[in-house]
């Protein structure tokens, strides 16, 4: 068989290891689609022309570097272990190398490498190792009882969780879509995940994933497989819950009932509350490929995250159809606060400068209203003029500029008769930042939402902290 350019590229990117090629100078040239799935790229233009120090991967390039300028001088290197940053989190990888040669001359090299963090993690003598699914298990499926007779089941394996590896989790999907069989895919990322490895510790990090894995393949058991993606993400493929309908309240479930995805976990030296927010989208219904499928529930997590986390998102063509994330992402915190210095220098009045900014607010907050407590310890709101709510406790909350929690509880511990106004309409999550000029304080910000578990992001924080400091002045 002649290899044609068809064929390598074929070749290339069904290859599980991350492939990648550089010219003399190092710079990126072209890589696969391993490579690509692993660091969460749509298509290699974001690295094309760019060397490793340039794309910030690791947090000592100098070895990297080193590494390649040998190999450019005629070495090989084989399986050398390193580290590099894959979304905020530093893995253990290995990587090998060679030179690429034209007419006899070395014009770039090309290299190849693999995640090892959980092999290393687990010779370190963590003690989270567990296995999901069995032999037995996984012959229920068509896919897996063929693959079982040729395969060993630890490579099947992911070697922390004990759910699917990536490659695995992909190919049983591609060989759904090749039969024709309708599933639902989803994507779980786990909420502020980085924040639990560098506060309490990788052994922390590494107690959550297994338990939020071994939590979701029992609540799918029987009608379900769960996968590892990578890092903190985790992939669900549904062969039950199809229609639209079926899947929101299948998610509804999970979220409510499951323990998998809203709980709170001790680690001895600390405890947090463990979420996660998911992308969906099924197959043929909204896709009739893998890679189109996989782009709608990648959309859908980026969609659900910047709505605040701590929620699913399934893909419905009517309403998601338009949505670019490119758009969304462009769109930085810098954008709306040079918008709202600009609507709120322009409208006269308190209440006038909160209506001019309400659209910002909406885009931003994902709310439909803002509220706001002034010297009369009245909670209104500012686009329903009838709405009035008695909040005279809300300062005894308020020991700080701004107060961001995703439960009710510490208001209703410290400002009873306000926690009564919220409970009255249905509000579960607030943010609350106080007007203040020095250290006169003449009201409060309050965005109040329905949603229980809202995580407030940064950029929400800061928009609000910041239109709070231009009405106080």
């Amino acid at each position: 068989m002649e290899m044609t350019v068809e064929l390598f590229n074929s070749i290339i990117n069904t290859s599980q290891d991350c492939v990648f090629w550089k010219d003399k100078d190092r710079r990126f040239v072209g890589v696969n689609q391993a490579f690509l799935d692993f660091y969460g790229f749509e298509s290699a233009d974001i690295l094309i022309g760019k060397n490793d120090e340039d794309m910030g991967w690791h947090s000592d390039p100098e070895p990297f570097k080193q590494d390649e300028l040998a190999v450019l001088a005629g070495k090989c290197t084989y399986k050398v272990q390193g580290k590099c940053f894959i979304r905020g989190e530093e893995r253990d990888i290995v990587a090998s190398k060679r030179p690429l040669y034209d007419n006899g001359e070395i014009v770039g090299l090309v290299g190849s490498f693999t995640d090892i963090t959980d092999v290393v993690r687990l010779k370190n003598g963590l003690d989270h190792y567990q296995t999901i699914y069995t032999i037995e298990k996984l012959r229920k499926y068509s896919f897996f009882d063929k693959l079982v007779d040729k395969v060993s089941l630890n490579e099947i394996l992911d070697p922390l969780t004990g759910v699917i590896s990536r490659a695995y989790s992909v190919r049983f999907v591609r060989s759904l879509i090749a039969e024709n069989c309708p599933f639902t895919f989803a994507m779980i990322d786990l909420d502020n995940f980085k924040y639990i490895n560098d506060t309490l510790g990788h052994s922390a990090g590494d107690k959550v994933l297994t338990t939020v894995s071994k939590r979701l393949a029992e609540f799918v058991e029987g009608f379900g497989i769960v996968g590892r993606f990578g890092g903190d993400e985790l992939l669900l493929i549904d062969l039950k819950h199809i229609k639209i309908d079926e899947k929101i309240t299948f998610f509804e479930k999970l979220y409510a009932n499951s323990l998998a995805l809203r709980f709170t976990m001790d680690f001895g030296n600390g405890g947090s509350f463990i979420t996660g927010t998911v992308g969906a989208a099924s197959f043929p219904e909204d896709a009739d490929n893998y890679s189109d499928l996989f782009m709608l529930i990648d959309k859908m997590l980026y969609y659900g995250k910047n709505k605040g986390r701590n929620c699913f998102t399934v893909y419905q063509a009517e309403k998601h159809k338009n949505l670019e994330v490119t758009k969304i992402a462009r769109r930085g915190i810098y954008t709306y606060i040079h918008q709202l210095k600009t609507i709120l220098e322009e409208a006269k009045g308190f209440e006038n400068k909160l209506k001019a900014a309400m659209p910002v607010f909406s885009e931003i907050l994902k709310v439909r209203d803002i509220y706001y407590v002034c010297s009369d310890g009245k909670l209104k709101a500012v686009m329903d003029s009838e709405f009035s709510g008695d909040a005279c406790d809300i300062s005894k909350l308020m020991t700080e500029d701004l107060f961001s929690e995703n439960t009710l509880d510490k208001v209703k511990t410290v400002s009873p008769v306000f926690y009564k106004t919220l409970i009255k309409n249905g509000f579960e999550t607030v943010l609350i930042v106080r007007i203040r000029k020095a250290e006169n304080v003449s009201g409060y910000l309050v965005c109040a939402v329905k949603r229980s578990l809202r995580i407030w992001q940064e950029n929400e924080c800061a928009v609000l902290y910041y239109v709070a400091g231009l009405l106080g002045e």
